[in-house]
């Protein structure tokens, strides 16, 4: 064997220092990029060079989670193709866990905590559910204790239970088609879910709770009329969303859905808003409004950054407080207040005719 077969060349060594040069350029250019105005994203918490603790200007200044959307479980009974929370897990927290986040929370200032999923009822059959939205609205005194549900788990018997705690229930329904709705997924087997949304609109009526509506605009839905339908159940809000795309979750190669085929563009989304300009209820969320605007938390209570497309976690609340672990939402407040998160969200003060 010749030498020049295992020693490198001078020309080799210069191409071999150029490459390693580059590649420490690249990693030290990935984590100076994670940084933007004070949080990080993912779960790698900003140090300070010197002490190695988080910044506590940083930590003193954090934003306050004023409302926040606790994702506490991913299982799901329906598919619906677009679901850019999907049960990647099923883990949930144990009961006096989540209470103890739930506290840390309002002692950081929550006003709202609106429980979701995943679908928030299929965990021990409501149960969970009830007694979290019984402990925020009892014990914390939260000025708002929502959910976000499919509505196909409710019974009656739940709202005979808990329904004085809650101050508003949102039920998902993207059309007021059987067919459309069997097409996306929103539904399991050949039940109607829209029986289910009526029969839980009445519901509300009789036992004092806010009934909104929640759809998700795509390809599906988004030549439908629905003005007729809304005016009728009458919400007090109808939340319309464009279907938003997200990495590790409805798009890319790790991901439980494949939402691409959903998709509508902002002109399509702004037709439909159009077409239903005449419902005063409607509180319409582009994706521009709604990608950084929402304080979420998982079911570790890890709060999820959405900036780069993804869900990026940060370290839980439970072991590192609340003040730390929102440095790593990347959360945008501004825009929070510019789609309305902000409103008259305590049925107390709604003055609604029961």
């Amino acid at each position: 064997m010749q030498l020049s077969s295992i020693v490198a060349s001078p020309k080799q060594l210069l191409q071999l220092c150029i490459s390693t040069l580059h590649c420490l350029l690249a990693s030290v250019f990935s984590k100076v990029s994670s940084w933007t105005a004070g949080t990080c994203k993912g779960s790698t918490s900003p140090v300070s060079p010197v002490d190695g603790k988080l910044d506590q200007n940083k930590v003193q200044n954090a934003t306050t989670p004023t409302s926040v959307n606790y994702h506490f479980t991913r299982k799901c009974n329906y598919k619906c193709g677009f679901c850019f929370h999907t049960a990647k897990t099923s883990f949930v927290l144990p009961l006096e866990e989540a209470k103890r986040g739930l506290k840390l929370l309002k002692e950081s200032g929550m006003e709202k905590i609106n429980f979701s999923g995943g679908e928030p009822f299929l965990h021990d059959k409501g149960e969970f559910l009830g007694k979290l939205v019984q402990f925020c609205k009892q014990d914390l005194q939260l000025p708002s204790v929502s959910i976000v549900s499919n509505g196909s788990m409710i019974k009656e018997k739940w709202f005979q239970k808990y329904g004085d705690y809650l101050d508003i229930l949102a039920i998902s329904c993207d059309s007021f088609d059987e067919e459309t709705n069997q097409l996306i997924g929103r539904a399991q087997g050949r039940k109607s879910h829209l029986d289910n949304l009526y029969k839980i609109r009445n519901w509300c009526q009789q036992y004092k709770v806010a009934f909104k509506i929640n759809s998700v605009i795509n390809t599906f839905n988004v030549d439908e009329d629905m003005t007729e339908s809304i005016t009728q159940l009458s919400p007090v809000r109808w939340k319309v969303f464009q279907c938003l795309l997200t990495d590790g979750e409805n798009a890319g190669e790790k991901a439980l859905r494949e939402a691409e085929r959903f998709v509508i563009s902002d002109q399509l989304f702004q037709e439909f808003l159009d077409r239903h300009s005449s419902v005063s209820c409607l509180v319409p969320e582009s994706n521009e409004k709604m990608r950084n605007s929402y304080l979420i938390l998982d079911e570790y209570m890890r709060f999820l950054d959405c900036r780069e497309g993804r869900k990026d976690p940060s370290k839980s609340v439970l072991d590192v407080g609340v003040k730390e672990a929102i440095c790593f939402s990347g959360f945008d407040e501004k825009m929070f207040l510019k789609r309305g998160g902000k409103y008259v969200w305590s049925k107390a003060d709604m003055k609604l005719e029961w």
